[in-house]
């Protein structure tokens, strides 16, 4: 499922008159994660899962074509957790 589809999908099941009113909702939740992740917060959707920013340290790394060491630069990287009911809507 890519974003259009997405976005048919919430027309559809939320009985939105419009796909753009159904594209402007999918927009602002996923403008909402991103700017709450850049902002360092934690967002916790009870039984979908949650997102949170974890830091990744600077470390050394190696290029798999040469075997040469290189430097990775310190990071930071967006981690999900999925929720105890969509893990069970998956298994």
């Amino acid at each position: 499922m890519n974003k259009t589809d997405l976005i048919k999908y919430v027309k559809e099941t939320a009985n939105l008159k419009s796909l753009e009113s159904a594209s402007k909702a999918v927009d602002a939740i996923f403008d909402t994660i991103q700017t709450a992740l850049a902002k360092g917060e934690d967002i916790a959707l009870t039984g979908f899962g949650s997102f949170s920013v974890v830091a990744r340290k600077a470390r050394e790394g190696r290029n798999p074509r040469t075997g040469q060491a290189i430097k990775i630069a310190a990071s930071k990287q967006v981690k999900f957790k999925a929720g105890k009911t969509l893990k069970d809507a998956v298994a």
